[in-house]
C-alpha cells in the first residue's frame, strides 16, 4: 500500500521521534467488563480529540487512548480521582495509567458490539504449520510466518507507552532525560511478546550547542563528579530502580543488575504486559539497531527471511532465551544479512557501502570506532537480484551447511568471508566495535548441531515432492522445517553428520532421543 511506502521511507530518527511524540499523548485505561465502546469515546472526546485507540485482553480488557493534543490528559487527570480503598494505602503518584469502572453498571444484558481486541502476542507455532500448509509456495508461507510474528501497530505504540511512562519517573530527576526503546522494539526484526530493551538518555543532542557560543563567559553547572562513568551509571540505575519498585503503578519484581557488563534494571511492567530492561544510553547499540533498521526496510525479503531462520533455530532448539553458549538471535540475524551481502547481486549492501553514501550529518565516531552510514534510505540503490524467498530459503542452509566455520568469520562491513582473528568456534565481527566478536558465547557443539539442523533443512527441501506431501496431507516447504527433526530421521542425521568430531555426534544423537522420549512422555501422559 502506498501508506506503508511511505511509513517504509522515514529515517530511523524520524519514525523514534514521531513514536516518542505519540506516546507523550497516550493514556493507558483499564476498563470495566461489561463496556460500551461509544461511550467510553465519547466521554473522553469531553477531554479532547482522540486520535487513536485500541482495547487488548491483559488481566481484564485495556484500552490504548492517543489524543491530538498534549493538554487533553491534563483535562482528563484532573478529573480523576485517588484510590479510595481503606485496606490498602497507596503512594500518590499520578500517572497516566488509570482505572474506570461504571458507576451504574447495567444490569440487564445490552446488545454489545463485541470489542475488537488486538493481539499482542504470536500463535502457537502448530497453529502457524497448519496455516503453512494452506499456501501455495514457501515464499507465501514465509510471509504468513512474518505477519503472524512480526510487531503490530498496536504492540508498538504499547512498547514506545512503556518507555514514555518510566520516562515520567527519570524526569522526577533529571528533567531533559529521555526514554527510548532500542533492539528489536525498533530495528524491524522484533516479534510479539519479545521483551522491551529501553536505555534513559540525557544528552539532548544540537539544541544547546548554539547558545553555548554566545556571551563573553564559559559557563557549565556544577554537578557531581565521580571517578568512573560506570559509577554514575551504577548510581542513577540504582535510584530509578528503587523508584520504579517503590512507586511505580504496576512495576514488580524489580531486579537491579549493576554488575553486569552493561549495568541494568529489569522490571516486569504489569500495564502494558512486557518484561523491559532499562539501561543508559549506549550509543552503539542504538548504532545496531538503525543499521537493522536499514536492512529490514531495503527489500521484504530481508525481514521474511530472518523470522522464518529465527523460527526455524528456536523449534530445533539452537537458540534459547536463557543465556549460554546457544546462538543469540542477533548472531543469526547477522548471518541472514552477510548471506543477504554475498547473493549474486547482492540483495543488501555492505557497511563499507552504507558508510561511503554517508554525509556530514551521518557522522558518528562513538569512544574511538566509526560508526557512520547512509541514514537516508532514497539514497541507497535498489537491488538488481530477483531470487525468489523460495531459493533464499534452500540456499542458506546450503551455504551454512558447508561454510568453512574453522577457516573464516563472517564480516558484514566487508560483506566478505575473512580469516578468523581468533579461535572461537563461530567468528562474527561486531559491526561497529571492530575488535569483538557478537558469537564469542558459542561452543563447538552447538556450532555443530546448527551445521547438522542446516544440512538436514537444505536436503529436505531438495528431496520434497511438495504434490505429493499436499496430496497426503502432510506438512509441505517450510512447514515440513519446523517440526522437530526426530527420531525417524536419526539414521539419515547420521550421514548427514560426515566430517563433524565423532563426539559432538554422540551428544547430538544423544540430545535428539533425548528429545524424543521427554516428547513420548509428554504424548503418553495425556
Amino acid at each position: 500500500t502506498d501508506a506503508e511506502v511511505s511509513t517504509r521511507k522515514k529515517t530511523f530518527a524520524e519514525v523514534q521521534t514521531e513514536r516518542l511524540d505519540q506516546a507523550e499523548r497516550t493514556v493507558l485505561i483499564k476498563c470495566p467488563s461489561k463496556l460500551n465502546e461509544k461511550k467510553l469515546l465519547r466521554y473522553l472526546a469531553s477531554h479532547g480529540n482522540v486520535k487513536s485507540h485500541f482495547f487488548f485482553e491483559n488481566r481484564g480488557i485495556s484500552a490504548l487512548i492517543e489524543f491530538s493534543e498534549k493538554s487533553s490528559i491534563a483535562s482528563l487527570q484532573d478529573a480523576v480521582g485517588i484510590p479510595s480503598a481503606s485496606e490498602h494505602h497507596v503512594v500518590p503518584f499520578k500517572s497516566r495509567l488509570f482505572t474506570f469502572t461504571l458507576k451504574n453498571p447495567v444490569s440487564q444484558h445490552v446488545e454489545e458490539t463485541p470489542l475488537y481486541l488486538s493481539p499482542q502476542c504470536h500463535i502457537p507455532v502448530k497453529d502457524l504449520i497448519e496455516k503453512l500448509c494452506l499456501a501455495d509456495s514457501i515464499s507465501s508461507q514465509m510471509y504468513i510466518l512474518l505477519n503472524e510474528y512480526q510487531l503490530t501497530e498496536e504492540n508498538i505504540k504499547l512498547r514506545f507507552l512503556a518507555c514514555s511512562l518510566v520516562r515520567d519517573f527519570a524526569r522526577a530527576y533529571f528533567p531533559d532525560s529521555t526514554v527510548k526503546p532500542f533492539g528489536s522494539s525498533v530495528n524491524t526484526f522484533g516479534k510479539l511478546g519479545s521483551d522491551v530493551d529501553m536505555f534513559l538518555d540525557f544528552h539532548d543532542t544540537g539544541k544547546h550547542a548554539t547558545k553555548m557560543k554566545k556571551g563573553p563567559f564559559e559557563m557549565e553547572y556544577q554537578m557531581k563528579r565521580l571517578p568512573s562513568e560506570r559509577l554514575a551509571t551504577q548510581r542513577i540505575l540504582s535510584v530509578i530502580g528503587d523508584c520504579l519498585d517503590n512507586f511505580g503503578p504496576g512495576c514488580a519484581n524489580v531486579q537491579k543488575i549493576l554488575n553486569a557488563r552493561c549495568p541494568l534494571v529489569k522490571f516486569s511492567h504489569q500495564p502494558t504486559g512486557f518484561q523491559c530492561d532499562l539501561s543508559v544510553s549506549n550509543s552503539i547499540a542504538i548504532r545496531s539497531s538503525e543499521l537493522l533498521y536499514i536492512y529490514g526496510c531495503l527489500d521484504s525479503r530481508v525481514r521474511a527471511l530472518v523470522f522464518t531462520i529465527r523460527c526455524w533455530a528456536r523449534v530445533h532448539g539452537l537458540t534459547n532465551s536463557a543465556p549460554g553458549t546457544w546462538i543469540t538471535n542477533f548472531s543469526l540475524t547477522m548471518m541472514v544479512m552477510f548471506f543477504l551481502q554475498r547473493r549474486s547481486p547482492p540483495i543488501i549492501p555492505t557497511l563499507d557501502q552504507l558508510k561511503e553514501l554517508a554525509d556530514e550529518k551521518d557522522k558518528h565516531i562513538i569512544g574511538g570506532y566509526d560508526c557512520s552510514f547512509v541514514s537516508d534510505l532514497r539514497k541507497i540503490k535498489p537491488t538488481k537480484n530477483t531470487e525468489t524467498l523460495d531459493v533464499l530459503l534452500g540456499e542458506f542452509f546450503e551455504y551454512f551447511g558447508n561454510f568453512d566455520f574453522r577457516r573464516n568469520s563472517i564480516n558484514l562491513r566487508k560483506g566478505k568471508e575473512v580469516n578468523k582473528p581468533e579461535s572461537s568456534p563461530l567468528y562474527i565481527w561486531n559491526p561497529f566495535e571492530q575488535d569483538l566478536n557478537i558469537s564469542k558465547n558459542v561452543n563447538q557443539p552447538q556450532l555443530e548441531k546448527f551445521i547438522a539442523m542446516a544440512r538436514e533443512s537444505a536436503w529436505i527441501l531438495q528431496k520434497e515432492d511438495k504434490t505429493q506431501q499436499v496430496i497426503n496431507k502432510e506438512p509441505w516447504g517450510l512447514a515440513a522445517l519446523l517440526i522437530p527433526f526426530g527420531k525417524n530421521n536419526s539414521s539419515k542425521m547420521k550421514n548427514r553428520m560426515k566430517g563433524i568430531g565423532s563426539e559432538t555426534i554422540k551428544s547430538l544423537l544423544d540430545s535428539l532421543k533425548l528429545n524424543n522420549a521427554s516428547s513420548q512422555q509428554k504424548a503418553v501422559g495425556k
